[in-house]
């Protein structure tokens, strides 16, 4: 955009110059938006006008720009979702920008999406709510308590979560995304993760040197949801020195983990007794699953397969 007096300075020197200034600067302060200004403004003076016609001739410019907004992609002002504020420092004309309220909402939904960490986890489950969730009579008590979670969840003082359980498709996973979603929407971080593939993935992170950066990430997010555990290929490292880890560091700063598994409370507690070894070892199963029994209130999802 050409400033005001860029453009008018081609014809300096020229009497037409001073008939095209003054032109310019009449029709500048019979906008509305300078005439405001200036009302509000009683002790701006001519000359402040005169040396600040770039900063009206700019001000008015983008103010109907964002009265005639297009949308925040294609805002058309100097700095994109921004409007201007006209001020006085020190007898001088000044600018200065302010988010509009497109900008504002658009970087308080980017802010709000990056309260939800996930791996491995469907694109529809991020997008659960409760309000779509079908609340049958066989899913009516997993429903409620979920919905009771995540409207009273308070990380750091109360580290209760749950343990959902239940045959394939019953929709436990989805359950647990409403949760997310719910959570986001108090400003309480969560990490929803599909233990399978998190086992896999730290394992190979000790080659890379990531291992203890991703284990703290997961250790201390306001709110941990291990989808499908119990799925993963049992061995006495993931499960003591990956769980173990994050249950211990959890239960002591009082942070919530929820479950969603296909197993309950025993058979998971079999799964996790199976060594890699060679035979079983019941006391270190024991030990972990005395965490999660203590921590989460089991509840049984009940239905048909939603996947078939």
């Amino acid at each position: 955009m050409e400033r005001i007096d860029t453009a008018l300075s081609k014809w300096d020197g020229n009497d037409e110059l001073q008939k095209r200034l003054d032109r310019a600067k009449d029709a500048l302060l019979e906008s509305p938006y300078i005439i405001r200004f200036l009302d509000e403004h009683p002790n701006v003076t001519s000359e402040m006008v005169s040396t600040g016609l770039n900063k009206l001739y700019e001000y008015k410019k983008e103010r109907e720009n964002c009265d005639n907004c297009p949308g925040l992609e294609r805002c058309p002002n100097l700095m994109q979702g921004y409007q201007p504020e006209l001020y006085v420092d020190r007898k001088h004309l000044e600018l200065r920008y302010h988010a509009c309220s497109l900008k504002v909402q658009a970087e308080k939904q980017k802010q709000e999406q990056t309260l939800i960490q996930s791996l491995y986890i469907p694109k529809e489950v991020l997008s659960a709510s409760f309000e779509q969730l079908d609340h049958g009579t066989d899913r009516m008590e997993a429903s409620r308590a979920a919905l009771h979670f995540a409207m009273n969840a308070k990380p750091g003082e109360d580290g209760h979560g749950l343990y959902l359980y239940g045959k394939f498709g019953v929709g436990k996973t989805y359950l647990m995304g409403a949760v997310a979603n719910e959570l986001k929407d108090r400003g309480i971080e969560t990490f929803i993760i599909f233990a399978p593939d998190f086992f896999r993935e730290m394992r190979q992170s000790i080659s890379d040197g990531s291992f203890q950066e991703k284990l703290e990430a997961v250790k201390k997010a306001q709110v941990l949801i291990l989808d499908d555990i119990g799925a993963e290929t049992t061995s006495s490292w993931t499960r003591d020195d990956v769980l173990g880890a994050i249950l211990q560091h959890r239960m002591l700063e009082k942070l919530p983990t929820l479950f969603t598994s296909n197993y309950d409370y025993d058979e998971l507690e079999r799964h996790l007794a199976y060594s890699d070894k060679g035979g079983t070892e019941e006391l270190k199963a024991m030990r972990i699953m005395e965490r999660i029994k203590h921590y989460t209130e089991a509840i049984m999802v009940k239905g048909e397969n939603r996947r078939s």
